[in-house]
């Protein structure tokens, strides 16, 4: 490892090309310079600055060291920083799982609040899909998961609150030969016609979809814009979240069908595991409580007519 008096040499002649104003910009004698570029040479055993020309220059061997010795530095700096984090309680990385359901939009606000904390905490934010969030969080790969939905399994150490309730809307394409048909929907009307359902990212071979009747066939799609977007098309039918197509609706883009066996709204989570318990983690404990925020969050972003 190079100290910093020698990164700071390396650096100096690199961009002065020559001893004198090397020294002088390192506020040193040039004799001092001199010897201590002859030292870094003797130490590494290789000819590290080229003295035969007008402007003295680094060797690729010193360009390298140099390089090197530069990232070194910059790692150890970091590392530095990152023990003093950990020190003061911020964790070194918050892994955020939303249920695709929510919407990344909705996050940025929050996101940007963080960031004006300056911990230095990396966030890492994915999304799983139904069960998925849920075994995020059983198999580590979450600290923290937001707008899981049905009851919280059975997890080690598992904490969580509600963060909100989603209504649900049944509605079809004005292309669909669902549009016309006689309301309330018979089950045994709905089966005939295939389902868009968001795929369950769960590893576990007993998936689910919801409002899916048993022999309906489907259509698995990977997000939930992807679903509005083919129920619009007439590719088929399902549930809808009712803020994000209340202006498809209302423009006639999709038709609100009602049904003889409703869909019950969705009581939304958030949780976490309560052995792993970081301040950044209850900073965003604390975010999500919020009433408002939380609204927002299950709202989400109301879909336009071009998706």
């Amino acid at each position: 490892m190079l100290s910093t008096d020698e990164l700071a040499l390396l650096e100096a002649i690199r961009e002065s090309g020559s001893l004198s104003r090397a020294a002088a910009r390192l506020g040193k004698a040039p004799s001092t310079v001199s010897y201590a570029a002859r030292q870094l040479e003797a130490r590494f055993d290789a000819l590290l600055f080229d003295r035969r020309r007008y402007r003295l220059q680094l060797t690729p061997a010193g360009h390298l060291l140099a390089q090197e010795a530069a990232r070194l530095m910059q790692d150890v700096s970091r590392l530095t920083q990152r023990v003093k984090q950990v020190a003061g309680g911020w964790e070194d990385r918050l892994w955020i799982v939303t249920d695709e359901i929510l919407e990344f939009d909705t996050l940025i606000p929050v996101i940007r609040s963080f960031d004006a904390l300056k911990s230095g905490v990396t966030l890492r934010i994915t999304h799983e899909v139904l069960g998925g969030t849920w075994d995020a969080l059983r198999d580590g790969r979450a600290d923290l998961v937001v707008g899981a939905t049905n009851e919280p399994p059975v997890i080690p150490g598992l904490r969580w609150f509600e963060l909100g309730v989603m209504d649900w809307v049944f509605a079809v394409s004005p292309k669909h030969p669902l549009a016309k048909a006689k309301e309330p929907l018979e089950r045994a009307t709905v089966i005939q016609h295939r389902a868009i359902v968001v795929a369950d990212t769960s590893r576990k071979t007993d998936v689910r979809g919801y409002g899916v009747l048993g022999g309906q066939p489907k259509l698995a799609v990977p997000r939930m814009r992807a679903k509005i977007r083919a129920q619009c098309e007439g590719l088929g039918v399902g549930w809808l979240p009712r803020d994000r197509v209340a202006g498809l609706i209302k423009r006639g883009d999709l038709i609100e069908k009602k049904t003889v066996d409703p869909r019950e709204p969705n009581l939304l989570y958030v949780a976490w595991r309560g052995d792993h318990q970081g301040r950044a983690l209850e900073w965003w404990l604390a975010q999500l409580q919020n009433k408002r925020l939380a609204s927002r969050l299950v709202r989400g972003v109301e879909v336009d007519a071009t998706l």
